[in-house]
């Protein structure tokens, strides 16, 4: 029964609306994320600068790198090539670009309403928007409570089983041992706050994807006289004109539609969360750091996976018996030897833990909602986050999986009904950036100019 409403929700209700609401930000914006695709790496230069006492803009593009990069990437990419064949990445990349026109607005959104705490940081996302924007507070707290349960606690246990049980398949280790493990580096991390989860997050997830990067590199290196005619096939299958491959255009379609939704994360409202609590001079530079977090997941990382499994000679049309993560290993191994499945085993390890940490800070957020930082709503639920990570290192959570999907899903439907509600003043934002870049200026928030809007002007003071 789970399944098949997942499968209604996510193959017919989501993917029409998330394909709806892109293409009405990516029109009515004029194509923010290739105007300004330019601008993004300037952007991303300043947001390398660090404000004592707040997160960085890089910092939290990072944060939420770590929970967008990671089992979709290596194990969904190689089911959709499985299931719909190499077409299925064709439409990955188009509906990734189209999904960092709805990242743009979630995430400016968020910058725009944040709220000021009383350490000097931030807080942020859907919740408040949803609550400060168009005044739904019982739509933020069941937003709220939806993303506790989904990330906070079920993603969490998944993905420490996805860990364990990988590492044990390559190294012997066993799952109690990966488990406790992880809970003394999760405990030192997330006892620091978002600060720490920043800060560790910029270490491992720019040598994480970096390490897959650079893996992909080699492996186009090795092959490169076949990797033109490796992506002609991922276009011409993507449009049924290779009969033999895949389950033809329909199929392509869902499959790369689905996988690339799942994977980006763009309009579920999770990467909100963390784009909120950046210090910038104005919303919109975060929303271009995020839609840029977006192109990294899709069109770099689940490329980087589409060419290491369809240069490999593991692939074959039609094969269904090898796929996820075994497919992807077994290509890299075919490329390097034996150690390339020990090396997506140990990405798969740190890609899963960098989303543990993100994970984590969305349902600290989430509780954070209902009541201010307090550390006797806080420390439970971070010990219980360390006892379910530990749980879950030894549990097959097929269940629980199925269930976080549903959750994940409803979060989505609740998060997107508000980004359309607030359409019109996601617009008038980025026009007030728009204005200020054709008049010369580097554009910097004036909550003046906004003052019919329930923001917190504490978040805004003058940067210094």
């Amino acid at each position: 029964m789970l399944a098949v409403i997942n499968d209604f929700l996510w193959g017919q209700v989501l993917m029409i609306v998330l394909i709806a609401v892109g293409l009405l930000f990516t029109v009515s914006s004029r194509f923010v994320q290739f105007r300004y695709f330019g601008r993004m790496f300037s952007v991303l230069g300043g947001a390398m600068h660090h404000k004592k006492g707040h997160v960085s803009s890089f910092q939290a593009l990072v944060v939420s790198v770590a929970g967008r990069v990671g089992a979709g990437n290596i194990a969904g990419v190689a089911v959709a090539i499985t299931l719909g064949g190499p077409g299925a990445i064709f439409w990955m990349w188009l509906i990734g670009l189209m999904g960092m026109a709805t990242s743009f607005f979630e995430c400016s959104l968020a910058q725009l309403f944040k709220r000021y705490e009383a350490d000097g940081s931030y807080r942020g996302g859907p919740a408040y928007y949803l609550s400060h924007g168009i005044r739904q507070r019982g739509l933020a707290i069941v937003y709220s409570i939806l993303l506790l349960v989904t990330f906070g606690l079920g993603f969490n246990a998944l993905q420490s089983y996805v860990v364990a049980t990988s590492l044990q398949a390559s190294f012997g280790v066993s799952t109690w041992i990966t488990g406790a493990v992880m809970v003394m580096l999760l405990g030192f991390t997330i006892f620091g706050g978002i600060r720490r989860i920043a800060v560790v997050s910029e270490v491992i997830v720019p040598v994480m994807a970096g390490s897959y990067l650079l893996a992909a590199i080699a492996v186009i290196g090795l092959n490169l006289p076949e990797v033109p005619a490796a992506l002609l096939l991922i276009v011409k299958s993507a449009f049924g004109l290779e009969p033999a491959i895949g389950g033809g255009l329909g199929v392509a379609l869902m499959q790369g539609v689905k996988r690339g939704l799942f994977s980006n994360e763009a309009g579920l409202g999770s990467a909100p969360n963390v784009a909120a609590v950046a210090h910038v001079p104005h919303p919109a530079n975060q929303g271009m750091v995020q839609a840029f977090s977006v192109f990294i997941d899709t069109l770099i990382m689940c490329t980087c996976t589409a060419l290491i499994i369809l240069l490999s000679d593991l692939y074959q049309p039609g094969d269904t018996s090898v796929s996820g993560v075994a497919l992807t290993q077994g290509a890299l191994a075919s490329h390097f030897g034996d150690w390339g499945g020990s090396f997506v085993s140990v990405a798969l390890a740190l890609f899963a833990f960098s989303s543990i940490m993100y994970n984590y800070y969305l349902g600290e957020n989430s509780l954070s909602f209902f009541s201010d930082n307090n550390p006797w709503l806080i420390n439970p639920y971070r010990f219980a986050v360390l006892g379910l990570v530990f749980w879950g290192s030894a549990q097959d959570l097929g269940t629980v999986f199925g269930f976080a999907d549903l959750t994940m899903g409803l979060l989505g439907l609740v998060n997107l009904f508000g980004l359309v509600c607030m359409y019109r003043l996601g617009i008038r934002l980025l026009r007030d950036y728009d204005r200020q870049m054709a008049a010369g200026h580097d554009p910097v928030f004036d909550p003046d100019e906004f003052a019919d809007l329930d923001i917190d002007r504490r978040a805004w003071k003058p940067r210094t």
